[in-house]
This record gives structure tokens, C-alpha cells and sequence, in this order.
């Protein structure tokens, strides 16, 4: 693998579904894309259909090409089925999946703008009129060249302003950033020969900017006496003794549309390059071509570096989120252990990095031994706080504590804190050593019996999920199992979860891929109800937190025959 020279701007813009968006700078050659979770991709891309190792993007002597390296679903470029393809600014990468990445190659279009502008100082009539021609344009080479540099950013718009200044004269450059509300902010002023002057101590003509943000385009008046009469009449270029005033709006760009037919279009403006003088000033074509191009590169800048803040701040949550992750699942219990009148296992697949979904097991005395299952509202992190917050409440039951009583409790808690604006189903129940099992239902879906391997369901009691109604009154409900009975709890990710067609794998075929399995073990009965989920959904988008809690009741001096 080789380090190649990094050039701003080149790199890929990844379009997740969920609809986020993120740059990724190509820094290596070749450069790796593959599914998550595969070692050695520099992109990694959350999605099952996608290959390991699915495509690379090489550097053949400044040029990029895409291969395929993946042939799992293939790649296109522009909706066009390719092997190896040379890729060109504004190119749409695909995997022939309609709902997963598109990825948006995006090239440095420096070169193609110093050659634009080489063309204009060719053309020019007189050997002065080149000479200056060609100084300014090694102003804008030198702006553009700290593109690659390790400089930081502000230095960078320092001398992109200095070199503005330079090409028009000017008394003062000012670069104004718009925060996330749109309001424009003074983010660097300099003077002529380079001084930083205070943000405080400039008042640049709002009247101008307004102008430039209004219509889109650059505001440049060379004499104020013959100017627009709204800048004319302006109280700051009256009381400053202004003659000069340009302002460029700082716009950035994005691709609307998909493939061939895609174009590309101002999405809105990050800020404003503006530039005053209290002398007359003549621009030449030249001059404005440059000034746009620096106003270009300084809007690129800024999109850039504010892509690059949410890229870290994405990083930062994602660190987060997996520390909440460990977290939940360190919760969860691991390494099933046989109680002395039940066997059980149980999985949880969270659909984010961290899930609404949880299940315990825990002994309460010698006698007997709770359980539960709950799926609370909504998904990530709200969501896992809640259940966190629900399992400690239900573990910390003391002996002597009427489980309907506590489930009362944390209802009524919910309810009169309404902002957390959650709700959670759950089915606790508590077996005991002559297979009584005392049970609450608590909105969550019904759990299937299995008998001497047939299916039946006769937990049909239930009371509204905790946290949604006040008024609930919740009570427990007893029956009596049977030596070798099989509880099946499930959340609603399980019976809902979509195949590609659309269609839910529904409570019916859950049931027909249980049915016949009583005496098979609990971790092989849990393969079963997965292989067919899987099966079922194809390798589409999972929506919700799969979770599945079995258990099986032995009586007195069978546990050993489990």
C-alpha cells in the first residue's frame, strides 16, 4: 500500500440510508471499501448485502480508478454495471441496492481553474497587462497550494484574504462564517500588509452583504458615487468614507439527483468574502475570475472543515454509544447457568449500537427464580437508558415484594415523569419448585408453551405496557407447568421483522418453527427460531431489536437430564 499526496477535496462522499452524510478523504493507495466489521477496508459500510471486501479505488498517475473486488452484488458507476472504471468528479458509486450507500467521488477541481484563468492571461493584448496578469494568478496558486498543507485552517483563510486584498487593492478583507441558525459572524479581518485586525472593530456594510446574500451573487461596486442607491444611501460606507465595496457569498454545493442524470447545485451559502476601500479600485475580467475562484476555495475550505467538525462529533457519540453498548450487554446475563427448577438461554440482537430490548434471569430465594422480558419504546440511547433503569427496579426485589405491587410503582413513575416520554412492555414472571410460575403481563406480546412439542399459548392475561396509562392496575396470574414445559418470549423485532417483499414473519411462522422441538436443547431450539428468521428476511435491513429469552421448567431431580 502507498501514501499518496493528499489533494483537498479529493475523496468520497458517503450517503448512508438513514440518510446521513459524511466526507471520507482517500489518503492511501488503493484505497479499501467493504462491509463493517471486515479488516483492512478504510471505508467500511454498515450493510450485510454488501461483500467484506466489495471495491478499491486506485491512483494510476493522478487518476482514479474504480475495481471491483467484491462480485457479491457488483459495482455501478452511474447506474452502469462496472469491473474497472476511471473515475471523474460528481460519479455515483452503487451496489445495485436501491435502500443501501450511495458514494459520491469528489475530485480537486483546482487544476481545471488555473487552467481556465492560464487561458485569460494568454489572451491579454499588452506584455504589462500579462505580467500583472500572471502575479495575481501566482497569488491564487500560492492561495490554493496551502490546500495541502499541514497549516491550521484559520491561517490558511488568512492569506486566501491577504491575497484578495493584494488583487484588489483594497483597505481591509473580512471572511464572515454563518453559525447553524444561518446568522453571519465575523470570523477573521485583515488589514492591508497582512495585520489581523479585532473582529470587534470592523463594521463591514450590512447593506452590501444583504445585497449579496439576496441575490446570489457577488455585490462589487468599483465607485460608490454612481453605485446602487441602497449602498449609496448606507450609514457604515458614508460614515467610513468607502468608495469600493465587494462582497461574494461563500456558497457550497451538493449533487441532487442519482447516477447520469444528476446535477449539481448551490444548497446554500456558509458565509460571505467581503473587501472594502476608501479608493477607487478597477477590475479587470481577470480579477473578478480570481476573486470568485478564491471565494470558491475559501467556501470549500469552510465546507469542509465543518463536515470534518461533524465527522468528529459523529466519532466522538459513536465511542460513546459503544461504552453504552458494553454496558448494556455486560447487563445481560451471560453464561446461562442451570436454576434450581428451570434451564434457560436467550439472545439479543440490538438493530443500533445499543437497543430497547433487555432480558433477566435471577433467583430470589431457593425456592424460586424471575424472569422477564421488556421491549421499551423506541430504539438507541433513550431507549437502553429506560430498560437499564427498569432491570435495576425489578432486581432489587426483595423476597417478601408482591411483584404487582412493584410493576404499580414504576408505572405510576413513569407516568407522572411524562417528559421521558417512553413506554415499555414486559412479561415477569417468578417459578417455583412445584412449577407454579405467578406471572404480570404487561403489554408485551404472548409468550408460546411448549408441551410434549406442541404449540399452545395459554398466557392469555395481560394488563397495558408500564408507563402509558396512570390508571393501570396490575396483577399477577398463576399456573402450574408441566416437567419439560417451554416458555418462548419474545419481543415484537422477531414477529415483525420485513423480508425483502415486505411481508412480516408473523407469530404463525414462529410458532411452525418451534413446533416439534420439545425435547431438543435450549441453545438448539434458539438456532432453530433464528435460522428461520433469517432465512425469512434474506438479508434485509433489520428495523427493530430482536430478542429471545427460552426457558424450561424441570422438576425435582431432572435438572441433570436437560
Amino acid at each position: 500500500m502507498s501514501e499518496i499526496p493528499l489533494i483537498y477535496g479529493t475523496g468520497l462522499e458517503v450517503n448512508s440510508p438513514d440518510g446521513s452524510r459524511r466526507i471520507v478523504r482517500i489518503t492511501v493507495s488503493p484505497f479499501l471499501i467493504g462491509r463493517a466489521g471486515a479488516t483492512g477496508n478504510h471505508l467500511q459500510l454498515d450493510d450485510r448485502r454488501i461483500s467484506r471486501q466489495c471495491a478499491a479505488i486506485v491512483c494510476d498517475e493522478n487518476i482514479w480508478i474504480l475495481e471491483d473486488r467484491g462480485r457479491r452484488h457488483n459495482i455501478f458507476v452511474n447506474g452502469k454495471n462496472v469491473d474497472r472504471c476511471v473515475l471523474r468528479d460528481g460519479d455515483s458509486i452503487g451496489f445495485g441496492l436501491d435502500d443501501s450507500y450511495e458514494i459520491i467521488f469528489r475530485a480537486s477541481d483546482a487544476d481545471m481553474t488555473v487552467r481556465n484563468m492560464l487561458t485569460q492571461v494568454e489572451g491579454l493584448s499588452s506584455i504589462d497587462a500579462a505580467s500583472r496578469g500572471f502575479r495575481k494568478l501566482s497569488l491564487l496558486l500560492e492561495a490554493t497550494s496551502l490546500l495541502d498543507s499541514a497549516l491550521p485552517l484559520d491561517a490558511v483563510l488568512g492569506t486566501m484574504i491577504d491575497h484578495a486584498i493584494t488583487i484588489t487593492k483594497a483597505t481591509r478583507g473580512i471572511l464572515l462564517e454563518a453559525d447553524s441558525e444561518g446568522s453571519l459572524h465575523v470570523r477573521l479581518a485583515c488589514g492591508a500588509g497582512g495585520t489581523r485586525l479585532s473582529p470587534e472593530s470592523v463594521a463591514p456594510s450590512q447593506n452590501a452583504i444583504r445585497l449579496a446574500l439576496e441575490r446570489q451573487t457577488s455585490v462589487i461596486m468599483k465607485d460608490i458615487d454612481v453605485a446602487d442607491l441602497v449602498l449609496r444611501d448606507s450609514d457604515s460606507i458614508f460614515a467610513q468614507r468607502l468608495r469600493t465595496v465587494v462582497a461574494i457569498p461563500l456558497c457550497f454545493m451538493r449533487r441532487a439527483g442519482s447516477g447520469s442524470s444528476s446535477v449539481t447545485k448551490r444548497a446554500g451559502v456558509l458565509g460571505i468574502l467581503y473587501l472594502d476601500s476608501q479608493s477607487r479600485a478597477a477590475f479587470s475580467e481577470l480579477d473578478h475570475q480570481i476573486l470568485d475562484a478564491l471565494a470558491t476555495e475559501a467556501a470549500s475550505i469552510l465546507d469542509h472543515a465543518r463536515l470534518a467538525e461533524q465527522e468528529r462529533e459523529r466519532v466522538r457519540l459513536e465511542q460513546e454509544l459503544n461504552i453504552a453498548r458494553d454496558i448494556q450487554q455486560a447487563l445481560l446475563p451471560a453464561g446461562f447457568r442451570d436454576f434450581p427448577q428451570l434451564t434457560v438461554t436467550g439472545t439479543n440482537i440490538p438493530c443500533l449500537a445499543v437497543g430497547g430490548d433487555y432480558f433477566d434471569v435471577f433467583q430470589i430465594d431457593d425456592h424460586r427464580t424471575a424472569f422477564l422480558i421488556a421491549d421499551v419504546s423506541g430504539k438507541g440511547l433513550g431507549a437502553a437508558l429506560l430498560t437499564t433503569m427498569l432491570q435495576g427496579a425489578l432486581f432489587g426485589m426483595s423476597v417478601g415484594d408482591d411483584p404487582a405491587r412493584v410493576f404499580n410503582l414504576i408505572n405510576r413513575f413513569l407516568c407522572e415523569h411524562s417528559a421521558v416520554g417512553r413506554y415499555a412492555t414486559m412479561f415477569f414472571g417468578i417459578l417455583d419448585a412445584a412449577g407454579h410460575i405467578d406471572f404480570i403481563n404487561a403489554g408485551h406480546p404472548l409468550p408460546i408453551l411448549l408441551r410434549d412439542g406442541k404449540v399452545t399459548e395459554p398466557f392469555v392475561e395481560g394488563s397495558y405496557p408500564v408507563g402509558l396509562l396512570p390508571e393501570a392496575d396490575y396483577f399477577t396470574v398463576r399456573r402450574e407447568l408441566q416437567n419439560g414445559d417451554t416458555l418462548i418470549l419474545y419481543s415484537d423485532g422477531i414477529t415483525e421483522a420485513i423480508n425483502t417483499q415486505g411481508q412480516m414473519f408473523e407469530v404463525a411462522r414462529l410458532r411452525e418453527a418451534i413446533d416439534g422441538n420439545g425435547d431438543v436443547p435450549l441453545d438448539r431450539l434458539q438456532q432453530v427460531i433464528l435460522e428461520s428468521l433469517q432465512r425469512f428476511t434474506r438479508g434485509a435491513n433489520q428495523r427493530d431489536d430482536i430478542t429471545l429469552l427460552l426457558v424450561r421448567y424441570r422438576a425435582a431431580g431432572q435438572i441433570a437430564a436437560s
